[in-house]
């Protein structure tokens, strides 16, 4: 059988399926998705934080991961909806083949910013020091303003932010993004939904702004999943009727004030514009990758600060950095942080900065190997040395 017909065998099994879909499927029905709770080893930040009584137990997040060889680990932070483990569930395929992957689970019952960078702090210490590797740090909407926010938190404490590379994916970083001050109407649907959490500190949020909320996230979500040929083409029954679940379960378990603490959090963080005038250096030497979808302006508003700062002049906060705009040339453009409706589109750009960080990695290695074998060997060349002079 020539290639040719093999290619067309398979077609004929799954025709509405690319051949790359029917591979990952098949690896996922081999090696099924299965994050679990990881049980930390450092926790120093974090207890002190428990026991000085500054943070709850309950506004803790949840890590999960899955761990694999490799020294390339990555953390994921996610967005308001849904989950980390679900908003890169199409991509940890490719994530795996790197090294560990660790999932930032917000609370339900509440929120707390700096309880958050506290188990961040404590995880990347936990990887340095039991695997000697830095992670790659990946931030999806909400969840790039989180970590703006804590390499902003670094900065002020002097502290270097010990990271491989960082990719943002159609970053949020401050409530202007959502709602536009001074407007009377907010622009999107989003905004609207989120106002009543954002004023007056969430005093005018009751059960039914949260039941709008729930009912509009799983609006935006549903949007994508009622285009079945995009769906055929990406996930199978089965895995849809999983993420849909699990976005379910999400949605249902947060809580009043877990919803008001969450919002709270996002109109705290100050406006990426506002760096310029404080910043004595980069917030992040690393490699950054900036990731906008075309169509960003269906949750983002048209003077989003965060579109200007981190699509137009993003040089002064991350020296090296690349923005790209993900665009879908075939079918429905890409929306804000369509990561497994779109997640071909985003594969591309996500396998090309990892194939940088690898190199990286290798680099480093090269270097290192050298100094190792000259430390091991230096006993014996010295004893050599010894019993020719002798």
């Amino acid at each position: 059988m020539t290639a040719r017909q093999l290619l067309d065998r398979v077609r004929h099994l799954a025709p509405d399926r690319p051949l790359r879909t029917l591979w990952r499927t098949t690896g996922y029905k081999l090696r099924p998705p299965r994050p679990v709770p990881h049980q930390p080893r450092v926790t120093r930040r974090r207890d002190a934080l428990l026991a000085a009584g500054r943070a709850r137990a309950e506004q803790q997040a949840r890590v999960s991961c899955e761990l694999r060889p490799g020294r390339l680990p990555t953390i994921v932070v996610g967005g308001f909806v849904p989950d980390a483990t679900e908003a890169l569930y199409l991509q940890r395929g490719m994530l795996l083949r790197q090294g560990s992957v660790y999932y930032l689970n917000y609370p339900t019952d509440g929120f707390l910013l700096e309880l958050l960078f506290a188990q961040l702090d404590d995880l990347i210490e936990e990887l340095a020091f039991d695997h000697g590797c830095m992670p790659v740090m990946i931030g999806v909407s909400f969840g790039c303003g989180v970590l703006l926010e804590w390499m902003r938190h670094l900065r002020r404490g002097d502290t270097p932010c010990r990271v491989r590379g960082v990719v943002f994916v159609s970053p949020v970083t401050c409530p202007a993004d959502i709602v536009e001050p001074g407007a009377l109407k907010p622009a999107t649907l989003l905004g609207r939904a989120l106002r009543p959490f954002m004023e007056d500190q969430g005093r005018r949020a009751d059960g039914r702004h949260v039941e709008k909320c729930r009912s509009l996230l799983l609006r935006m979500f549903e949007s994508g999943s009622l285009n079945r040929r995009a769906i055929r083409m990406v996930m199978t029954p089965a895995e849809l009727l999983h993420v849909r679940h699990r976005v379910m379960t999400t949605l249902r378990a947060i809580t009043l004030r877990g919803a008001v603490e969450r919002v709270a959090a996002l109109t705290a963080m100050e406006a990426p514009v506002g760096y310029y005038t404080q910043l004595l250096a980069p917030l992040c030497e690393a490699p950054v990758l900036v990731l906008f979808a075309e169509k960003e302006t269906s949750v983002l508003t048209e003077s989003a600060p965060t579109l200007a700062v981190l699509g137009l002049h993003p040089q002064a906060l991350f020296p090296t950095v690349q923005v790209r705009t993900v665009i879908n040339r075939r079918g429905a453009p890409v929306q804000h942080a369509s990561m497994l409706f779109h997640c071909f589109n985003f594969a591309s750009h996500l396998s090309n900065f990892y194939r940088v960080m690898r190199e990286h990695v290798r680099l480093e290695h090269t270097h290192i190997r050298p100094r190792m074998l000259d430390a091991w060997l230096s006993p014996f060349r010295r004893r050599v040395t010894q019993a020719r002079v002798a």
